[in-house]
């Protein structure tokens, strides 16, 4: 198995994409530690895995407040010892609309959430990390931060954001063999993804024509993304750091695709 005798956090890891990650590593022998806010699906998430003989635990924890942050670590090397493993999944979505009906408080919000807890949480486990001259950090960022869609200013800068992190992140850790890199979803038929259904339109229709729109005709799952994080945090990656993998379908050539369409 790939994450034998291996230790992750995986935030936002109640349902969706991280939900997706926790059960693919448990499967390579992983660890797994969740930290979200919802609580119920939570606690489903790691009976799930624990039925499958993994060890799973949930620590509730708001990934905007760095009180709630240090707690989650601090007992996560009381329980476990160490963390190998930390992906920062945890993101909130932006309401569709025009920046200038953005409230500062919303801005705020997504920033809090999307960008300041991927902050935190790498504040927080670096050290640890470091002593132990190993760590695989993954950052969820989007294929908004790239190829933004309309009207998610708040959104597409945080995850823009994520990436610079990222970056400057991995630079800085590298000489302790810890390898910083972030993945690129880009439609992913989640919770999160719901929110972006207008008023009024039918859910299988929003996401058909969705699908429409991407080079491989299909919504993505989380699973596709759980494939491509698993990579990162193996030893497979050993020597990756500082890069991205987009898991869109071949968003990011949808003009190029249409283009040869035409």
């Amino acid at each position: 198995m790939l994450l034998s005798n291996r230790a992750a956090i995986i935030t936002g890891g109640a349902r969706g994409i991280g939900k997706g990650i926790a059960l693919k590593f448990a499967e390579e022998g992983c660890s797994i530690v969740i930290a979200d806010l919802i609580v119920n699906e939570a606690a489903k998430t790691v009976e799930e895995i624990s039925k499958k003989g993994k060890k799973a635990f949930f620590i509730k924890c708001d990934v905007s407040d760095s009180r709630q942050v240090q707690n989650l670590i601090d007992q996560v090397i009381k329980k476990i010892g160490k963390v190998d493993i930390l992906v920062n999944n945890a993101a909130i979505a932006q309401v569709p609309g025009s920046i200038t009906f953005v409230s500062e408080e919303e801005w705020d919000r997504v920033l809090a959430i999307n960008l300041k807890g991927t902050f935190l949480c790498c504040k927080a486990v670096v050290p640890y990390m470091k002593e132990m001259r190993y760590g695989k950090i993954i950052n969820i960022s989007s294929t908004g931060a790239i190829d933004p869609p309309a009207q998610a200013v708040s959104y597409s800068a945080a995850k823009a954001g994520v990436l610079g992190l990222t970056l400057d992140l991995a630079l800085e850790l590298a000489p302790f063999n810890i390898c910083v890199n972030a993945i690129l979803p880009g439609g992913i038929r989640t919770e999160l993804w719901k929110s972006n259904i207008p008023p009024g339109v039918n859910e299988e229709d929003f996401f058909a024509n969705a699908a429409e729109m991407r080079p491989m005709k299909r919504m993505g799952t989380p699973e596709d993304v759980a494939g491509a994080a698993l990579f990162l945090a193996s030893d497979l990656s050993g020597f990756v750091t500082g890069d991205r993998i987009i898991v869109g379908g071949g968003v990011p050539l949808r003009q190029k695709y249409e283009s040869v369409r035409k």
